[in-house]
């Protein structure tokens, strides 16, 4: 077989005919894992197709399927997951380019949740925004990913505390054949990367990379020079047919200094500002699974970690202790359990589990501020909680898969405070029906109300008093989201889908300061959530998307979508809506990527967003030396707050691959 990218079909009598998601495959790999699933239902053939179009029991709406060719060859994404969703229904991007935050359905960067084989991670990105997700480049290595399952909606009941979306990443495993090292030198890293097997049983991926962002931000003569170092690895032990353990670990280390030399008018505004970013960070898991027959239960422990120390200086001038404007140093760390038991009964399954986490919050600041007066904060937080939750999932077909539907409840709980406590509060069902109208044509539909907690840097943040003033206000953040979609699918190769959405927002943070909800924050650098804060604002996000995909095996992956939406929140009920930060209006993407003949392929992305509504700035307050003196850059009039508007915006990228195997 020719080196490339293949899916892979196994038959055998009893089972299930399996074809595989994509893989791959060079003169090397020679051993390739298939599991495959017992046909209790007739002797006639059953193809179970990991089609990038295909169905899920619990997610028949609202789901993605990302393969190794977009991966691998998306134009503009330089094979970062973040940017590559960017692509897809219901995904704003941002016009500055270099962050990659993720904005679905009119939601904020902090809705997202994220998975790695079954372990939760806590974001994705190198210079992440302390409770928020984005980030200016990707921590994950593309080249040990296999699959990405995109949620925009129909949260799978054992993924929970999330919004908007859920990215969960399936590794690809180690070569039990061979070993092998493979170096690489991208636009802005350089990595090495090793694939193989210890023994008989063990397989292993690992990879390290480290950026040399710096000396190219520093010949462009930016303000910032970012420097990252991350490493990944998975191990995956096959101890019988029964059992099996993974252990994999994810860690990155950031380091951002500001360019005192870029001296232009624009850079000196912003180095007045920036300050410098220290993070480490990483997460450790592993996932034990037994196979007994139609039984499979699952046990994953996780630990992950962040230190993020933040300082500015007046005029960068760090001589004069009377000059530091901020000092912050703040760590979480989650320690998470979670037991699964999955079962399948003819056309039945089933999915019951709990998760049981310990959080662990510390913060301490010295911030000079300014509201209605020049003001300091300087306190130190720290916070212990446990969190527990309980899920389950019932989900059935028809004998010829025409009809599936899927029912799921979950709930959560913390000893936060006495408003969190009851599982009873924080009830999560969802419903989900698929229904075939006809040859090719899907009708499907889901309604779900999910919970997420308010960020640690808001339920920690301390007065100077030493007194948790948002203990007592804040409570689970919910979204009520019904989808509706009508699909129409040739085969592997070919699928038109329609999809529209409704999302109620309540409970939302509301900053006393500013009178603007958290979820308008967090799509830039720093820390958002410690502030005064109280649970009253609402919010609303609705629209449709359009997606026409078209692949040919080894030639073309053409895709365009068009999503039309409007976000919205006020800050309580009595209040008028008014537009959210998120609100572009609409979104247009076309990319497709071409393989030519001896390895060469060409692409080409074509991406146009509506204009973000913004706040004008608010001169009078700006003008005051004590209140520039306090962050050194202009302050917004929040009673004009997103009165105005951008205009569109615009982007095309193209790209040129040779591949050689």
């Amino acid at each position: 077989v020719p080196p490339g990218i293949y899916r892979l079909q196994a038959t055998a009598i009893g089972y299930k005919s399996v074809t595989t998601p994509e893989y791959i495959l060079s003169t090397k790999d020679l051993n390739i894992s298939i599991e495959m699933e017992e046909n209790l239902t007739e002797l006639a053939g059953v193809t179970v197709t990991a089609s990038p179009f295909r169905r899920d029991l619990e997610s028949p709406v609202s789901l993605r399927i990302i393969g190794l060719q977009e991966i691998e060859k998306s134009p503009g994404a330089n094979r970062d997951i973040s940017r590559i969703v960017q692509s897809y229904p219901g995904v704003a991007f941002s016009p500055i380019g270099y962050r990659n935050d993720l904005i679905v359905r009119g939601g904020s960067p902090s809705e997202n949740r994220f998975y790695l084989d079954g372990v939760e991670i806590p974001n994705i990105n190198h210079f992440s925004t302390q409770g928020a997700s984005g980030g200016p480049v990707g921590i994950l290595n593309a080249d040990l990913i296999r699959e990405v399952n995109f949620y925009t909606g129909a949260f799978p009941t054992d993924r929970g505390n999330a919004l908007s979306s859920v990215l969960d990443f399936k590794l690809r495993d180690g070569n039990m054949e061979h070993n092998s090292v493979k170096a690489t030198l991208g636009a802005s890293e350089v990595s090495l990367a090793s694939n193989g097997h210890i023994g008989k049983k063990t397989s292993y991926l690992v990879s390290v990379r480290q950026s040399y962002l710096q000396f190219l931000f520093d010949m462009l003569d930016l303000p910032f020079l970012p420097t990252f170092t991350d490493a990944q690895f998975k191990l995956k032990t096959r101890f019988n047919e029964q059992n099996e353990l993974t252990v994999l670990g994810l860690g990155g280390i950031d380091n951002m200094r500001l360019n005192t030399k870029a001296d232009s008018e624009d850079n000196e505004y912003i180095l007045s500002y920036l300050p410098k970013i220290k993070q480490e960070t990483f997460t450790l898991g592993a996932v034990y699974r037994h196979y007994a027959g139609p039984h499979v239960q699952s046990v994953v422990v996780s630990h992950s970690y962040l230190n993020n120390r933040n300082t500015k200086y007046r005029q960068n001038d760090e001589s004069i202790p009377e000059n530091l404007m901020l000092r912050l140093r703040s760590t979480e760390q989650e320690t998470k359990f979670r037991f699964e038991n999955n079962s399948s009964f003819r056309n039945w399954k089933i999915n019951l589990g709990v998760n049981l986490d310990y959080s662990q919050y510390t913060n301490t600041t010295f911030q000079k501020a300014y509201t209605n007066q020049a003001q300091t904060f300087d306190y130190h937080t720290y916070l212990g909680m446990m969190r527990w939750g309980l899920f389950g999932t019932i989900s059935y077909s028809s004998m010829d898969e025409r009809f599936t539907a899927s029912l799921g409840l979950r709930a959560d709980a913390n000893n936060y405070s006495s408003a969190m406590k009851s599982l009873s509060d924080q009830l999560s069902p969802r419903i989900s029906l698929s229904y075939q109208l006809a040859e090719h044509w899907f009708i499907s539909g889901n309604a779900g109300l999910y919970y997420q907690l308010p960020p640690y840097t808001a339920l920690g943040f301390k007065d100077n008093n030493g007194t948790y003033v948002n203990k007592y206000n804040l409570r689970y953040m919910k979204v009520s989201q019904e989808s509706l979609g009508i699909s129409w699918r040739k085969g592997d190769t070919f699928e038109v889908s329609v999809e529209g959405f409704y999302k109620d927002y309540d409970k939302i943070p509301l900053s006393v300061v500013d009178g603007i909800p958290l979820t308008c924050k967090g799509n830039d650098y720093g820390v958002i959530g410690n502030e005064l804060l109280t649970s009253t604002a609402q919010g609303r996000s609705y629209g449709a998307e359009i997606l026409v995909k078209w692949l040919i095996a080894k030639k073309l992956n053409l895709a365009s979508s068009f999503t039309i939406f409007k976000s919205e929140y006020r800050n309580d009920k009595e209040s008028e809506y008014i537009a959210s930060a998120w609100d572009n209006r609409y979104i247009f993407n076309l990319r497709g990527t071409y393989n030519l003949p001896r390895q060469w392929s060409v692409g080409m992305k074509v991406s146009c967003i509506g204009g973000a509504p913004y706040t004008p700035y608010d001169e009078e307050k700006s003008a005051l030396v004590s209140a520039w003196d306090a962050q050194r850059k202009a302050y917004y009039d929040y009673s004009k707050y997103n009165k105005e508007r951008l205009p569109a915006f615009a982007q095309v990228d193209l790209r040129i691959d040779k591949t050689f195997y």
